[in-house]
C-alpha cells in the first residue's frame, strides 16, 4: 500500500514588520538565489517560484532578440529575469527583458552595477508563464509604467498576443506575427511566430 506524501504549500508572499531596508533585501535575495524575490510598495515580499521549460524557452527566445537589436548599436543596456531593480515608489521588480537607454546607464559607476539598480527601465517586457496569473502581470506591468517605463509588453504566449502599455494611452492588444517597438526601442521588431512555435505540441 502506497503512502500519500503530502506537499506543504509555502507561502507566496511575506511581510515582515518593519519592513526590510533596500540593503537588507537585496542581501535576503543572494541568499535564497534559488527563488526569484521581488517586493511591493508596501514592503510585502513576493516569492516567485523557478519557471517551467516552456517559458524559459521563450524567456530565452525574448532576451536573444532583445540582445541582438542592441547589437545593433550597442547603446544603454539590456537586462534579463535576474536583474533587480530599486523603483521610485519603493517597491523591487525584476522584469523577464529590459532595456535601459544611455542617458539612463551613463552615469552608472561600476560599483552601482554591481548592486540592483535604482532606475526603472525604459522599455521592459514580462512573459506570462502557466503559473501566473494574468490579473497579477497586469497589475506589475502597470507598476512599470507608474514608475517611469517608456513601454511595455505583456506577451502572452497561451492567448498568442502582446498588451502593449505606454504612460497616459489606453493598453492596445497586438495579435500578429511580431510586434513593433517605438521609442524607447525604435526599430526593435519582436518576432512573435518565433515565440509562439515554442509552445506547440
Amino acid at each position: 500500500m502506497s503512502t500519500i506524501l503530502e506537499i506543504p504549500k509555502l507561502p507566496s508572499s511575506v511581510t515582515l514588520d518593519p519592513p526590510l531596508t533596500d540593503e537588507e533585501f537585496e542581501k535576503l535575495c543572494a541568499a535564497n538565489d534559488l527563488v526569484q524575490l521581488e517586493r511591493t510598495k508596501e514592503g510585502t515580499i513576493i516569492v516567485n517560484p523557478p519557471t517551467g521549460a516552456d517559458s524559459s524557452d521563450g524567456n530565452s527566445e525574448i532576451n536573444y532578440q532583445l540582445r541582438a537589436w542592441w547589437k545593433q548599436h550597442r547603446r544603454g543596456t539590456v537586462f534579463e529575469s535576474n536583474a533587480g531593480f530599486f523603483l521610485p515608489d519603493g517597491s523591487s521588480l525584476s522584469p523577464d527583458a529590459a532595456y535601459a537607454t544611455a542617458e539612463q546607464v551613463g552615469g552608472l559607476t561600476k560599483e552601482d552595477r554591481k548592486h540592483f539598480l535604482r532606475l526603472t527601465p525604459a522599455f521592459v517586457i514580462e512573459l506570462l508563464s502557466a503559473s501566473d496569473s494574468l490579473a497579477e502581470a497586469r497589475r506589475k506591468m502597470e507598476s512599470w509604467i507608474a514608475n517611469g517605463a517608456k513601454l511595455g509588453w505583456l506577451v502572452d504566449p497561451y492567448s498568442r498576443n502582446v498588451l502593449v502599455y505606454e504612460p497616459g494611452q489606453s493598453v492596445r492588444v497586438e495579435a500578429g506575427d511580431k510586434v513593433a517597438g517605438a521609442d524607447p526601442v525604435a526599430g526593435f521588431d519582436l518576432d512573435l511566430a518565433a515565440v509562439w512555435t515554442l509552445y506547440e505540441d
